[in-house]
């Protein structure tokens, strides 16, 4: 997602930010390459003309040559502007209406339409608390309804009965009852799509938007078809008038064009985007934070909201008592790998930091870090409840034992256990640490980064 233009963008701004001073030259040079940038990322010339235009409208008006930091006021004027281009406010769904909120989801078949109901669904019941109805109105695909009811199971969230030879009608009719009935905030009608768009499918779909009178119209888009999608949204607008526009499989779009040009093209915001095949892969679209990630900065805010969703608060309490008493076991290590593969891997926690497009290129040069971490989670599956608790009582032949088990070998054991006491030892350090000592000097030093701490000052 997005991986081609932010490595392109940060190598222009690393660049831009080793000059001293920077000449209108620089300047024009650094405008081409970002247009150039945004074409190879599958954006309209139309929006990429305007997007340039706007670029040096900014930094003529701002006298940014003539600044004692140009190239941050350059970086600042392309996130601006980046902001803009994505709609510039976080649209999310209208809850401001009578219960329940009523989410009607249309699109082509193929597009991820019933995944991203599910995957919407999960979100709301997780970060909203919200009481969710799913219902399928798709007669027409085979297995459609079941698959919704399916899913439904899988998120833990209810799903209307499904009924034999109803028409989509009276499907809409019956989940609307259902959901006043028995209080649930939201209902969320997954419509049948067809293989392209047809005035039988629209018909149908304006009948069911008089009946249940929607709080939000979202349209399923595969990021895959790429600018294609902006035919298809202005077709269902012109209709039914969406309210927001879901992007689907844009983890497998590493240009990410089509998020880029949607609301600039179309006037459509994008309320959500599909980062991957698992339920919990979908975030808001929040332009102000993509903009950030795009230019290389990173988002830290998403990455935190995006444990708080998937880690239980208690048991992250728990563990962060033991961290801070100095105690540390292979048990703990093997509770952080598998917090981490929560978060969807090594891969997705690096695209929300600072730099990601370099950290990424220096860990390829690594090796593969991601198979590294399952190596070391099925040497710990092999151990014992003792030797997990207790590593040093590992001698070579039970070494042997669990490299056995993990379809490994004894050194990839030893790499483990080195690591393991590197983390204890650094552990047991923070565990000495004088909690007051340690605020003290942060406002005396007004230390922004806690890697300029030394911990022999405070302990």
């Amino acid at each position: 997602m997005f991986d081609n233009i932010t490595k392109n963008i940060s190598k222009i701004f690393d660049s831009l930010s080793r000059k001293k001073s920077i000449s209108e030259e620089d300047l024009n040079l650094t405008i081409r390459e970002i247009r150039i940038a945004l074409l190879e990322a599958d954006i309209s010339l139309a929006v990429v003309k305007k997007f340039i235009e706007k670029i040096k409208e900014e930094a003529i008006g701002k006298h940014v040559l003539k600044s004692v930091s140009a190239s941050q006021m350059i970086i600042k004027i392309v996130n601006d502007c980046l902001i803009d281009l994505l709609g510039n406010e976080k649209s999310e769904i209208n809850f401001n209406t009578s219960q329940p909120a009523i989410i009607l989801f249309v699109g082509l078949q193929g597009s991820g339409k019933t995944t991203s109901c599910a995957k919407i669904a999960l979100k709301l019941k997780n970060k909203n608390h919200k009481k969710i109805l799913l219902a399928s109105l798709d007669s027409y695909r085979p297995a459609a309804k079941k698959q919704l009811e399916l899913l439904a199971n899988k998120i833990g969230v209810d799903s209307l009965a499904i009924e034999e030879n109803e028409i989509p009608y009276q499907t809409t009719k019956r989940a609307i009852k259902h959901a006043k009935d028995f209080g649930y905030d939201a209902l969320i009608l997954d419509s049948a799509g067809r293989t392209s768009v047809d005035e039988e499918m629209m018909n149908e779909l304006v009948e069911i938007k008089k009946l249940s009178n929607p709080s939000d119209i979202l349209i399923s888009v595969d990021a895959m078809i790429g600018q294609d999608s902006i035919n298809v949204i202005k077709s269902f607008d012109e209709k039914l008038k969406i309210s927001g526009a879901v992007i689907t499989r844009l983890d497998g779009d590493s240009r990410g064009g089509v998020a880029l040009t949607i609301k600039e093209s179309t006037g459509c915001p994008i309320k959500f985007i599909g980062v991957g095949e698992n339920v919990e892969d979908i975030e808001e679209f929040d332009p102000k934070r993509i903009a950030s990630r795009i230019i290389g900065m990173g988002d830290v805010v998403s990455l935190v909201e995006k444990a708080q969703e998937i880690f239980d608060k208690d048991d992250l309490e728990k563990s962060a008592k033991k961290l801070a008493s100095g105690k540390f076991d292979l048990n703990d290590l093997l509770n952080q790998i598998k917090n981490m593969k929560k978060m969807g891997g090594m891969s997705s926690i690096i695209k929300f930091l600072p730099k990601s497009s370099q950290i990424q290129e220096h860990l390829g040069k690594l090796g593969n870090v991601q198979k590294d971490i399952s190596i070391q989670e099925a040497l710990i599956l092999s151990m014992t409840k003792k030797e997990r608790q207790n590593p040093d009582i590992l001698n070579s032949s039970r070494k042997r034992r669990i490299a056995a088990g993990a379809g490994s070998n004894i050194q990839e054991v030893n790499r483990l256990l080195k690591k393991y006491k590197q983390m204890q030892k650094m552990t047991k350090k923070f565990g000495k640490i004088d909690k007051n000592k340690l605020q003290e000097i942060i406002k005396e030093q007004n230390i922004q980064d806690p890697s300029q701490l030394n911990l022999k000052d405070f302990m």
